[in-house]
This record gives C-alpha cells, sequence and structure tokens, in this order.
C-alpha cells in the first residue's frame, strides 16, 4: 500500500478500546465497505493500494463551489428561556450536575440569538458563500406538539437571522434536528425511543417549509444521528441521558429513519413543486484503515466499523435497508443471547421501498481517522451492547498530531478515502461537507491557531484531490464559525474560527489565525502555488498577534472594572 505503515506500526498503535469517549463530540465516526470497495477498485479512478500521505496538490475547484461555515441552535444561540420558547432535553440534561464538563450548560453560550448581524458580519469578513445552522424545534415549537401552540417570536427569529443572510449574498443551509428535542417529548413519550416521533418530526418540519421555505433552498433532517441514537440512548452521556444497552440506540435509529423519510416524502410532494429545493441528511464519518490490508479479518473488521456508523443510515436511505453485516452480527448475537429476534429492527418490504431514494444530498461530517482491527467481544445478557456487536478494536497511531482533543487525531488521508467510498458505495451522490474542523484545549488563550491552519490547509487539499478523483462535492462547510458549547464537554473545547470571550457577558469575538488564512483559500477557490498558499499563512499568524493583545487588553479592562471598589454616591444634605 505504497505508504502504508502496516509493517511496523502494530506495536505502536495505541488502543481506544471502543468507547464512546473517543468519540468525536460534534461529528461521528465512519466510511465504507472496504471488502466490495477493494474488488471494485480496478474500475475506480481511486488507487485504494496507494496513500501518497505527503503530497499536496496545487490547484482550485469547480466553479460555483460553495464555502461555508456552521453552528446549531443550543451550541450557539443562548436565550433558552426567552420569547417563549419551550424546554428541550439539553436544557434539562445539562442543568443535572455531572453530566456536563464543569457543570457547563448551554444557556448564554455565544448569545447568538441577540446578535445576528454582529455574527453575519464576521461571515462577510471571511466572504462565506453559506452558512449552516439549525432551527431549535422548542424556540419555535414549545411542547413540540404543533397544535399545541406555534411560538411567533420564535419564528420571527429565524425569519430575520435568514432575511439577513440572504442581504448579505450568504445562503442558508438549514438543519432541523441537531440534537434538541423538545422536554415534552421525551417526558409524554420517551423521545426517539417511540414511533411517535415520526409523526410529531413531520409537523415541525412542514411548518418550517411553510414559513422558511420560499427562501430556503437546503434543508438537512438530521445531523449526526449516530449521536442522537448511540450518545442519547445507549451510553447516556448526551441528553436524554438515557443508557438502554444493546437496544436503545438501534430503536432511537429505526424511528429517526423513519421520520427522515417522512419529511423527504412530504417536501417531494407537497413542497418541492413550488419551492425548488433540496432535502438531505447530514452523517458523520470518521475513516476506518485496517491494521493489516493483507489480513482478511482486518479488512472486515474495517468494513463493520464503517457499516456500523455511517452505512446504519446510508444503506436505508440509498439502498432501503440496513447494512448487511450489522444483519449479519446483531442478529446472530442477539440469538446467542437467548432473545426471540433481532436486537436490531426490521423493516417491512414497504418501508424499504419508501426510505430507498430519499435523500437529494448526502452532507458528510467527517473530523478524523482510526486503524481497525479484528476483535472477538464477549456475547452474553450483561454483555451486549452496540460496541461489542461490532466484534472489533479501534487504534491510533501514537505519531498522528493531536492538538490536544482525546479524539481528534489530524489525518488527512482518510478524508479522500472516506469521501471516495462514498462515491463508490451510493453511486456518487451530491455532497455538502458540512462539519470539518478541528478543536483545541487550553486553559490559555491563543488566537494563532497554527494547528488549525494546518488542519484545515491538509483535509481541504484531501477533498479537493477527491473532486479529481470524480468524487460530486459541491460544498465544504469550516466548522465552526464560533467557539460554542461542546455538549458533554461544555466550553472546554473550542472548535471556532473565531474565539468567544465566554467570561464576559458581552461574549465578544475575536477573530483566530484561521480566520484569515480560510479566508484566502475562499477567495482563490483554493490552493494557485505554493509560494502564495505559505505567503498566508505567514500573514495569519502575523495578524492573530495583534488580536491577541486586543484580548488581553480587554481581560485586563474587565478584571479591573470587577475588582473596582463600591462607591455609594454623596447627597448633600438638606
Amino acid at each position: 500500500m505504497g505508504s502504508h505503515p502496516c509493517s511496523y506500526i502494530r506495536e505502536d498503535l495505541i488502543s481506544l478500546c471502543c468507547r464512546r469517549t473517543m468519540q468525536p463530540r460534534c461529528g461521528v465516526s465512519v466510511c465504507h465497505v472496504l471488502v466490495l470497495v477493494l474488488c471494485l477498485s480496478a474500475a475506480e479512478d481511486f488507487d485504494w493500494t496507494k496513500n501518497n500521505h505527503g503530497s499536496f496538490y496545487y490547484g482550485t475547484f469547480p466553479t460555483g463551489f460553495s464555502w461555508g461555515a456552521g453552528g446549531s441552535a443550543y451550541q450557539t444561540e443562548g436565550a433558552w428561556d426567552k420569547d417563549g420558547k419551550g424546554l428541550s432535553i439539553w436544557d434539562v440534561f445539562s442543568h443535572k450536575k455531572g453530566k456536563i464538563q464543569l457543570n457547563d450548560t448551554g444557556d448564554s453560550s455565544c448569545e447568538s440569538y441577540y446578535k445576528i448581524k454582529d455574527d453575519i458580519s464576521l461571515m462577510k469578513e471571511i466572504r462565506l458563500n453559506h452558512h449552516r445552522f439549525s432551527i431549535s424545534w422548542p424556540r419555535i415549537i414549545p411542547t413540540g406538539v404543533k397544535s399545541d401552540h406555534v411560538n411567533g417570536k420564535g419564528i420571527q427569529y429565524y425569519d430575520e437571522l435568514i432575511d439577513h443572510l440572504l442581504e448579505n449574498h450568504i445562503t442558508p443551509i438549514v438543519t432541523l434536528y441537531h440534537w434538541d428535542l423538545p422536554q415534552v417529548l421525551q417526558e409524554k413519550y420517551g423521545g426517539w425511543q417511540n414511533i411517535s416521533m415520526v409523526n410529531h418530526f413531520n409537523d415541525f418540519a412542514n411548518l418550517c417549509f411553510e414559513k422558511f421555505g420560499d427562501r430556503v433552498k437546503h434543508w438537512i433532517t438530521f445531523n449526526n444521528p449516530w449521536s442522537v441514537a448511540v450518545e442519547g440512548y445507549e451510553t447516556g452521556e448526551h441528553a436524554p441521558g438515557l443508557k438502554l444497552r444493546g437496544t436503545g440506540a438501534y430503536r432511537a435509529a429505526h424511528h429517526i429513519i423513519k421520520a427522515h423519510a417522512k419529511v423527504w416524502h412530504a417536501y417531494d410532494t407537497q413542497w418541492r413543486g413550488k419551492q425548488k429545493g433540496l432535502v438531505g441528511i447530514s452523517l458523520s464519518g470518521d475513516w476506518g484503515e485496517p491494521v493489516d490490508i493483507s489480513n482478511q479479518k482486518d479488512i472486515e473488521a474495517a468494513e463493520r466499523y464503517v457499516q456500523f456508523y455511517l452505512g446504519w443510515f446510508a444503506t436505508p436511505v440509498f439502498h432501503g435497508d440496513y447494512p448487511q453485516v450489522m444483519k449479519d452480527f446483531v442478529g446472530r448475537k442477539s440469538v446467542q443471547q437467548g432473545l426471540g429476534t433481532s436486537r436490531l429492527p426490521a423493516f417491512s418490504s414497504q418501508e424499504k421501498s419508501y426510505i430507498k431514494g430519499t435523500c437529494d444530498f448526502l452532507g458528510i461530517g467527517h473530523f478524523t481517522t482510526r486503524y481497525i482491527t479484528h476483535r472477538n467481544d464477549p456475547t452474553g445478557r450483561s454483555s451486549n451492547s452496540y460496541f461489542t456487536d461490532r466484534d472489533l478494536a479501534e487504534l491510533v497511531d501514537p505519531r498522528w498530531p493531536d492538538p490536544g482533543s482525546e479524539w481528534l487525531y489530524s489525518v488527512p488521508w482518510g478524508f479522500r478515502r472516506l469521501l471516495n467510498f462514498v462515491k463508490t458505495q451510493y453511486g456518487n451522490p451530491m455532497i455538502y461537507v458540512t462539519e470539518n474542523g478541528v478543536s483545541e484545549k487550553m486553559m490559555c488563550t491563543e488566537l494563532c491557531d497554527e494547528w488549525r491552519i494546518q488542519y484545515y490547509k491538509d483535509y481541504i487539499n484531501e477533498m479537493l484531490k477527491a473532486i479529481r478523483d470524480g468524487v460530486n462535492v459541491k460544498g465544504y462547510t469550516a466548522w465552526s464559525l464560533l467557539d460554542k458549547f461542546e455538549w458533554d464537554e461544555g466550553y472546554s473545547e473550542r472548535f471556532g474560527l473565531y474565539y468567544v470571550d465566554f467570561r464576559n457577558k458581552n461574549k465578544p469575538r475575536y477573530p483566530k489565525a484561521s480566520v484569515q488564512f480560510y479566508k484566502r483559500i475562499i477567495s482563490s477557490n483554493g490552493f494557485p502555488n505554493q509560494r502564495e498558499v505559505e505567503n498566508w499563512r505567514r500573514k495569519a499568524v502575523e495578524m492573530c498577534s495583534s488580536s491577541n493583545q486586543l484580548l488581553a487588553a480587554a481581560r485586563r479592562k474587565s478584571k479591573e472594572h470587577a475588582e473596582m471598589p463600591k462607591v455609594w454616591p454623596v447627597h448633600d444634605e438638606v
């Protein structure tokens, strides 16, 4: 495999123990059928046996390629109980002690609810073509049930956001569900464990199409349903915090897939003719590379890794049913556990045909890569879980750059391989990269984020190579525009191009060096030549030192203000 390190890497690999703590917080793992693609490789442009880790391709993206940045409602808006908004499962979950690092909450977060114009001016500064954001279901339907009440002020907020984006020639790409389920639906029905969510979500989606569809032409039903299912209903590390091992994730995913299909069909029959928009789904995927490409068990394990993540949702949406390997493994383990039926639910033949083809474009969230090797996991009632169903171990190479987050290593070559797998497996669908970026964990403030510049440079370049391979990528969304609430990590991880000072109640934003670098990529629509790209980096780092000084001065000023003695006014005696 060219420069593939299998021959010497095994003793250097670090096991990740298959635990979710090593999985991305904003987007999570996967990619695609190794056995199938290795068999088909002779007919493909992409050579799976080569891995030129060090090569950089200077060139530009196709005309009309769309550049953006993103965020989501609960992570950025704040105003959690203002203007008639209902409670979400994340409002409730984050208020429980011990669930979030340092007991942080998204109560105020970036205060983006009050900073529409400010944030759009930041987008204009980078010259973004699109902005990806999500609509908070409980902000516009407080209980989650449309017939109960629709919140006019919530509708007004998103109207204003969409209108201001369009006035500034920025295309809105709107996610309907980025994890903030109305709490009433969780309490009353059990959330995504209950089939009734399908109709409630459809009502919410149709309200959004009705109110905003004249201006919004790119809709994403769900963001990263893997996390919703596994972290919300299997491990309990995300809201609503349930630990239904071995069953909860599969049931939640089953209902999410049905809900996605119903909304796609509703748009197709009721709205597409007059609104002319597109409806897709955003799935997260790490690349899974076999530890030993000459070992059939490792190849099959890497296939399972991919199929249990991306394939779990993508295969039904494109082909009508779950991946065969999921059905085989979960079914066999269920029998061994003495269960009468598989823990993986089944679609009826009618449902299969209804779900198949419900995707106008595929959103891909991608952050990192894993090496995969086969491992026999125990079978038994006490040991059944989504993770043990896969019979594999996840490994990392300690030489991969690690910016400080425990799960996110910089492995750019995996991105190109992931995109080519999607092309091969799903008939080369239209792709929008909906999340890609890197976080840092550090106590001190550092706006000169050279590691983020390197990450974006390398990952965006691998995406350019994939387009040259024939992959149909139409747009790229840097994750994220702002530092924000990072789910169970609270504010300890920062993904933003812009630094947000969360200690200041005004939540001021400061540009990191990566802002200038990304802006140059956008204005050049790629990488024109080596000298120019190196010059971008130098200038970006020069500019961030002045931003550091501004932030330090503001910090000193706020500290002095906080330490000033309280003085009461003196009134002359009459």
